[in-house]
């Protein structure tokens, strides 16, 4: 299981430092003006529907029904599923396409109500936004095959493709001046790695000696069955997607660059999420099927703990780093150009306020697929609805004081909520149980990450001197000081706890 989330980590890490790159040049090319909010609601708006409708919701409900009629009814059976649903797939999305293109002005007022005091930056948001709408499709055809290669142990491919939208979006801003704007360029970037992305994991499914072609669909108990499992799993990716929609709406009545802060803050926050608690969530969900369909729910109940202590073990040095040195960080990230010291200091309160939940948020890529595994895609819907309605009060009711920070904190909170939720209801149904290696695991996290955070904050002061006697050494020095500080702090408590746990926790 290790190896294979290595594999999934490892690209996905290349693709964030090929994010990285292309987030440098975005901030120093459109700065979190008026032009970068606009692409960011033309970039979220095709992004907020693919994580409703494909990855999270589809992979829930298509994964283990894919690998169930594969192991049961062979190879044919499940293909024939397989294009069963993409043809519906594409139908569906060929639909809301020709919906979200005619009435775009209007799906850019609902989701972001206050650009509608101001037309130009309306009719601005709605052009970009016809011209990333289509992405949608080919992403959502992109992760149904991705899918099928999952369930066939081929995770590379489908974890290589967002390399792909970032060297397209940092081929577009070199050729930017080929556009009317820097936005523009952007919009055409995000539609072309559509394709790039779709036909990357088409060569791995013909390499594999699959292959998938449209057809009319049947529907037959296959396809029902995922249909059924699929409504559940769509409200529960809504859930999320409505509090992110929330922040949008919220921060677009806010100073203008507040959706920007919160886009920055969200890119380096999603760094541990997408590089562990993803890698870990998309190895997990198949071999958690493949236990509990072999009845081996202690050998599931292994597998959940080892998950968690390893996704905590590489998520914690994160949290740490961000709550304590997160404006040191943003500057030396982002920090260039267009990008200010009011956009740094507006970025890093909202990376403060994200590190609160990032624990939790990642560990919820583990807990969900416990649930997904056994193909009950209803029960993180209800966790999930009552973790909404507390993030969304929270957001009302810190924005007035805290801004921006006041909705990324709200998102933490809401996170803590649901996995508690989660936690507790795996436990009652036997599912999980925190055995003595973990607890022990816990515990020595707790003590490295004080640590860590102490180390780190003892490390500001010497790394701001070195920036003061060399003003021009660049910001990325004090940074990786303070940086390789406190994650030797975190190593020298958190090695000999794992090895202690190791020897003395089985149960």
């Amino acid at each position: 299981m290790w190896r294979k989330a290595a594999s999934v980590g490892g690209l996905t890490l290349a693709s964030r430092l090929f994010g990285f790159v292309r987030d440098v040049m975005m901030a120093a090319l459109l700065g979190a003006g008026p032009l970068a909010d606009a692409f960011m609601i033309a970039f979220r708006l095709p992004n907020h529907f693919r994580a409703i409708f494909a990855e999270g919701a589809f992979n829930a409900a298509f994964v283990p029904r894919y690998a169930r009629a594969l192991t049961q009814d062979g190879e044919g059976a499940a293909r024939a599923f397989a294009e069963d649903v993409l043809s519906i797939t594409v139908v569906v999305h060929l639909g809301l396409l020709v919906l979200a293109i005619a009435f775009a002005p209007y799906v850019v007022a609902a989701l972001a109500p206050g650009f509608a005091e101001d037309p130009g930056q309306l009719g601005l948001t709605a052009s970009l936004t016809r011209i990333t709408f289509p992405y949608l499709l080919l992403i959502s055809m992109m992760t149904l095959v991705s899918g099928v290669l999952n369930a066939h142990d081929r995770f590379a491919a489908a974890a290589a493709t967002p390399i792909l939208l970032n060297i397209c979006m940092i081929a577009a801003l070199m050729a930017s001046g080929l556009f009317p704007t820097v936005a523009h360029a952007l919009a055409w970037g995000v539609l072309i790695s559509g394709f790039a992305q779709l036909a990357l994991v088409l060569a791995d499914l013909r390499r594999s000696g699959l292959w998938l072609k449209l057809r009319v669909p049947a529907f037959t108990a296959h396809v029902k069955t995922f249909l059924k499992g699929f409504g559940p799993a769509v409200l529960g990716s809504a859930g999320v997607q409505i509090a992110m929609f929330a922040d949008t709406i919220l921060a677009s009545f806010l100073p203008t660059g507040s959706v920007s802060y919160l886009y920055y803050a969200d890119r380096l926050y999603q760094l541990p999420l997408a590089v562990v608690g993803i890698a870990i969530g998309t190895v997990l969900l198949p071999e958690l099927s493949r236990r509990l369909a072999r009845n081996d729910v202690p050998g599931a109940r292994d597998r959940l703990n080892r998950a968690l202590e390893g996704a905590l073990l590489m998520t914690l040095p994160f949290v740490a780093l961000f709550a304590v040195a997160a404006a040191p960080v943003v500057a030396a990230l982002f920090g260039r150009g267009a990008f200010d010291l009011r956009a740094v200091a507006g970025s890093a309160a909202a990376l403060e306020a994200y590190a609160v939940g990032l624990p939790a948020i990642v560990a919820l890529r583990c807990v969900t697929p416990a649930f997904h595994a056994s193909g009950d895609t209803t029960t993180p819907v209800k966790a999930l609805a009552v973790a909404t309605v507390v993030n969304l009060g929270l957001k009302l009711v810190l924005i007035g004081p805290y801004a921006h920070a006041g909705l990324a904190f709200a998102t933490s909170i809401g996170a803590w909520v649901n996995l508690g939720l989660l936690v507790l209801l795996l436990r009652n149904r036997g599912r999980f149980e925190l055995d003595r290696r973990l607890a022990l695991n816990l515990a020595a996290l707790v003590l490295a990450t004080a640590a860590s955070a102490a180390a780190i904050g003892f490390a500001l002061a010497p790394a701001g001197a070195v920036k003061g006697l060399v003003p021009q050494m660049p910001d990325l020095a004090p940074a990786a000081l303070i940086g390789i500080t406190g994650f030797a702090a975190y190593v020298a408590i958190a090695g000999p706890g794992f090895w202690l746990a190791r020897r003395f926790g089985r149960n």
